[in-house]
């Protein structure tokens, strides 16, 4: 991912990734029961640093926490979907629909953070003209004309490495600002272009890692 290092209005890319987890356990919690929720629950149940979490609530959170009772709970669901752009939605393309391209375009989980992907693009002329969840399979070579015409902002790349910086270029020339990666491969793009890299191989790696490493120590 490019900008890994930068902060967002104070908080961290580590904290960046926390903050969906803290908001989907709260929205998972009974309202009648926890109209009111604090630092220290959130973190026993995420099995993470009660400090850690109280610093990230306290740099999102407009109405703050109050000593003993913590957050109004409806409030800090709207602080955190508001810090993450779940009241805005931005509209994306999907370039790939292979079985991973075909996942993405049917989970309709993606529209309440603020993801609304419009349409799916291949070259296979088996399935274009097709559609994924009522999400129509458009040819590459009408990617770019329906981009600017449509001010589209986000484009998912879903294909085979070699082919990656391809359809990158194509979209950088479509207008896209950002990109969302899945070939395990590097891109090149222009400096206002942002790129977040989904390497499943690489988090594969990590896990079949800690498990070994978890194994020893039995």
């Amino acid at each position: 991912m490019r900008n890994q290092e930068k902060d967002y209005s104070g908080v961290s890319v580590q904290a960046l990734w926390r903050l969906p987890y803290y908001l989907n356990y709260i929205k998972s919690l009974d309202e009648a029961k926890y109209s009111c929720i604090s630092a220290p629950i959130i973190a026993k149940a995420l099995n993470l640093n009660e400090v850690q979490v109280r610093k990230d609530l306290a740099a999102v959170s407009n109405s703050g926490g109050k000593p003993k009772t913590g957050y109004v709970a409806k409030e800090l669901i709207s602080d955190l979907e508001e810090f993450l752009g779940y009241n805005s939605v931005d509209e994306a393309i999907l370039v790939g629909v292979g079985h991973l391209g075909k996942a993405l375009l049917s989970y309709q989980g993606f529209e309440n953070c603020g993801l609304n992907i419009l349409m799916g693009f291949d070259k296979d002329e088996a399935i274009i003209g097709t559609n994924v969840c009522g999400k129509q399979i458009l040819p590459l070579d009408k990617l770019k004309d329906l981009c600017w015409r449509m001010s589209v902002n986000v484009g998912i790349i879903t294909v085979p490495a070699k082919e990656a910086q391809m359809i990158c270029d194509m979209l950088v020339e479509a207008g896209i600002r950002a990109i969302w990666n899945f070939a395990p491969v590097h891109l090149h793009v222009p400096d206002y272009v942002l790129v977040q890299n989904e390497n499943l191989a690489a988090s594969l790696a990590v896990l079949s890692k800690n498990l070994t490493e978890s194994l020893k120590e039995k």
